[in-house]
């Protein structure tokens, strides 16, 4: 069953302070802050309209939820619980920090039917954390999941790639970190880099030197089939696509169709192993033509530039990622 959300953001809200990165009203497109009535207006108007309420969860996202004032906090769970049930949602998820997280704050969110905690552990690595200003370290993380667990929450990990101060050999630590903790669910974000924040001073300044995008799609490709290759949901991939984002981008790694550049990476690298000769005829699931031939057609292309033909045939019945025709 597909992830689905009713997303509720809550931007800014219990941060201590502001990330390197962060304009969170760039990212969510608001600074509204919801209160108990808004939240029942969106949870009543989604519930009316939803065909399986029983796989979707009302989502907080967009600050440290659990660092948020406490009586505001227990006002949006209350408005929000009032959904969860039968016949109803199937729970609440929330997004917080990894320093933000103890047996009672725990206890608190179970009594209100919380059944997802996503924490923003972004990096693995105690020096890159620092360098991003996040106020956290990879014990925290750590030890954040290991409570989540304990309490029998399902556990999520906000992992962002390219941040200030990192390296290829950092970004694979943290993946096999992840992979370690073993979380349900695991979103990718690859840096933007937006006006009026840190990293945008420092990439203006030319101390923050980005990776390349060819090498973020690489990472990023090699990272979702590690992941899900160990049961590990990857159920994000990139910024949603925003107008707000794009103008308000000075560099990084955005593209509004983000993961399908790195699905078809990672259908280029199976298909380059199939080759044993100057040409490859394959059939993949219809559903999958797009990443299979790339974005405008970018691996056919690939194949062309290294002397080989690639044809690519639909089958609508098909569940196998390739099949050969002919080789």
């Amino acid at each position: 069953m597909a992830h689905s959300n009713i997303s509720i953001f809550v931007p800014h809200a219990g941060c201590p302070h502001r990330c390197s990165f962060c304009d969170q009203h760039s990212i969510s497109g608001t600074v509204f802050q919801p209160d108990a009535d808004y939240v029942k207006r969106i949870c009543s108007e989604a519930l009316e309209c939803s065909a399986s309420p029983a796989d979707t969860e009302i989502a907080f996202f967009g600050g440290s939820f659990t660092a948020i004032r406490r009586d505001y906090m227990t006002e949006l769970l209350d408005a929000a619980s009032e959904f969860i049930g039968e016949g109803k949602f199937k729970g609440i998820r929330i997004s917080t920090r990894p320093d933000c997280i103890d047996n009672d704050i725990l206890k608190l969110l179970k009594n209100y039917g919380v059944t997802s905690i996503e924490l923003g552990a972004q990096s693995m690595n105690d020096k890159v954390l620092e360098l991003n200003e996040r106020g956290h370290t990879s014990l925290d993380v750590i030890n954040a999941s290991r409570l989540i667990r304990k309490h029998h929450f399902e556990l999520g990990l906000q992992m962002m790639i390219g941040l200030y101060g990192s390296t290829i050999t950092t970004e694979y630590d943290t993946a096999n970190a992840f992979c370690h903790l073993n979380p349900d669910t695991v979103r990718i974000y690859p840096v933007v880099i937006l006006k009026n924040t840190r990293l945008a001073e420092l990439y203006q300044e030319g101390v923050f030197k980005p990776f390349e995008f060819e090498q973020v799609i690489d990472m990023t490709a090699d990272f979702i089939k590690r992941f899900e290759g160990q049961g590990i949901k990857v159920i994000k991939v990139g910024l949603h696509a925003s107008e707000i984002v794009e103008n308000e981008m000075l560099g990084g790694f955005y593209h509004p169709a983000f993961r399908e550049l790195c699905e078809s990476r990672i259908y280029r690298s199976e298909i380059e192993k199939l080759f044993d000769g100057p040409s490859l005829i394959i059939s993949v699931p219809a559903r999958n033509l797009s990443k299979a031939v790339g974005q405008r057609k970018s691996n056919i292309r690939y194949f062309e530039e290294h002397g080989k033909k690639l044809t690519v045939i639909p089958d609508v019945r098909q569940t196998d990622m390739i099949r050969i025709i002919k080789n």
